[in-house]
């Protein structure tokens, strides 16, 4: 178990300063194969996934939006539409590569008009207290080291009565499902990403780091720890994806 001076990458324990960097590391190595992976990886699910915390979101026109780990821009692009001219949406990750490879495809899909892009770290965002109306982070928290501090971060930038949308794999509520998604998880998924990207240990990194994970009802009390209210989650694809959404009081 890892103690105060150290965290989880995976199943290892290492140095809480080590973890960000080795993180970043795999996130450079996947960038440009991302969202063929997930396409490939999900089956294409994870379109539905994204489609049901858009719709989950509230977003209307004139809203202001981040999008917390947002990587290649899919939920941005989305909110981009929804706010329209006079709303404004931000597109924040930790990781350069991943952030390059959204900012170049929102631009040649010609959606920037409302788009901001900015670098940061979702533990200390450089946002003001009360700046959204909503907020998501999307495959993200579980790579955060100190996921407690990034969900003070996001509520304190959140405005009142906005909401915060965490979208994140979880637990399967099904014994018998839960074990097949295990061997997918450290079999077939590492495997692939060897075939594909030529980098297995970062596939393997993403199963470990789904395990390590707080489950749906931890998440949940995590979140109200925060200060949010009116928590709760949704389970998608039998508990393998959790949708868990607060509002701030």
């Amino acid at each position: 178990m890892a103690d105060k001076d150290t965290t989880h990458f995976g199943y290892q324990d290492v140095p809480v300063e080590e973890k960000a960097n080795k993180v970043a590391e795999v996130f450079h190595s996947v960038a440009n194969k991302y969202d063929f992976m997930n396409d490939l990886m999900s089956l294409g699910i994870h379109r539905v996934w994204k489609r049901f915390t858009i719709e989950l979101s509230g977003v209307r026109t004139g809203n202001k939006v981040l999008d917390v780990a947002g990587g290649t821009g899919d939920l941005t692009r989305h909110f981009s539409r929804l706010v329209g001219e006079q709303g404004q949406v931000i597109l924040s990750d930790i990781n350069s590569s991943m952030l390059s490879v959204g900012r170049d495809r929102l631009l040649d899909q010609g959606i920037s008009n409302n788009i901001d892009f900015v670098q940061a770290n979702a533990e200390c965002l450089p946002f003001a207290d009360n700046s959204f109306d909503c907020i998501t982070i999307a495959f993200g928290l579980r790579n955060v080291t100190d996921k407690d501090a990034a969900l003070r971060s996001l509520t304190r930038v959140l405005k009142p009565g906005g909401r915060l949308l965490v979208l994140e794999f979880s637990k399967p509520n099904n014994p018998l499902f839960s074990k097949i998604y295990d061997a997918y998880s450290f079999t077939l998924l590492p495997a692939i990403g060897q075939l594909v990207t030529g980098d297995k240990d970062s596939y393997r990194y993403l199963a470990e780091s789904i395990r390590m994970h707080p489950d749906q009802e931890t998440l949940k009390g995590m979140m109200e720890q925060t200060g949010l209210e009116r928590c709760e989650f949704y389970n998608l694809t039998g508990g393998v994806v959790a949708i868990h959404k607060g509002i701030k009081p």
